[in-house]
């Protein structure tokens, strides 16, 4: 398996998919993080690809608890005050390797998780169907304390419809669906149901200097390429690294006329639903 791995996502649905076979799990709100557990160390990468290790080093001096060989997905989430506080995910995903020390000093992260892909023993095991990795990393985590533990997980509809509706209180976005016999892999597979009123929207590229964005170039749903409204210091600051690392892109314009920087694939965002249908797009996080 090579390093950074190719993820699972999740596509939006209406309503939870019923009926034998389907499996349920929660729906954090945190920073997607894949664990590798090397010989000698360990390192973590984002949903794009970039390493996030020296933002979530606290997770990262955790991770050696793991047996080597150990690659685990999951989610960077930070509880302040008894809830999800996404805010705090975003200032440490932003942070510099000095000021995420500060802030993991004050708030401390978990790392939540809810698949194994390489197995110390196994080696590779994303063909293996879901409810069998799910059991290999129960396993694995067996004797592993906070702040690495497995997500909960119901293969009853009626406990995932009251996840739903009660916890999120607790920043529980909503809930994830995931066919049993199913192996991991790449794109959209599983499903979801969220709470929030957002789409995700790819972005294609930039207004501004990568490492201060304006706005963004996004590719909504329906194919359509549009510039978001001006981001938040929060949100360009979230966005920079990714930008940065892309190195330069090319100049190109929507189709209402607006110029932009291309940047490479890989950055998702979520945009508020209501706002996609004008020409211009509200940025509610980067994901």
């Amino acid at each position: 398996m090579e390093y950074p791995v190719p993820i699972a996502l999740a596509r939006p649905v209406a309503a939870l998919p019923a009926g034998p076979g389907w499996w349920y799990e929660p729906k954090l709100d945190g920073h997607r993080c894949v664990l590798w557990r090397d010989a000698d160390t360990v390192r973590l990468h984002a949903r794009s690809g970039r390493t996030v290790t020296s933002a979530w080093f606290d997770i990262a001096v955790a991770g050696m608890n793991l047996l080597p060989g150990s690659v685990l997905d999951g989610e960077a989430v930070i509880w302040a005050d008894g809830r999800l506080d996404f805010s705090a995910v975003q200032a440490r995903a932003a942070s510099t390797v000095t000021r995420s020390r500060s802030l993991a000093a004050r708030l401390p992260a978990s790392y939540a998780v809810w698949d194994l892909l390489a197995h110390p023993e196994l080696g590779d095991i994303r063909t293996l169907p879901y409810t069998e990795r799910r059991r290999l990393l129960l396993e694995l985590l067996e004797n592993i304390a906070p702040p690495i533990q497995a997500v909960p997980a119901t293969d009853d509809i009626e406990v995932a419809r009251d996840w739903y509706e009660h916890l999120q209180d607790q920043g529980i976005e909503g809930i994830v669906a995931k066919r049993a016999n199913a192996p991991y892999r790449a794109g959209r597979i599983w499903s979801k149901v969220r709470h929030a009123e957002t789409v995700d929207a790819d972005v294609v590229g930039y207004t501004g200097a990568p490492a201060r964005p304006r706005a963004l170039a996004v590719r909504l749903r329906d194919g359509r390429r549009a510039l978001t409204q001006r981001l938040t210091a929060p949100l360009a600051a979230a966005a920079a690294p990714h930008l940065m690392a892309a190195g330069p892109g090319a100049r190109a314009r929507t189709p209402g006329g607006d110029t932009y920087t291309s940047t490479a694939p890989g950055l998702v965002v979520e945009v508020l639903a209501g706002t996609t249908r004008h020409a211009v797009v509200t940025v509610t996080r980067i994901r």
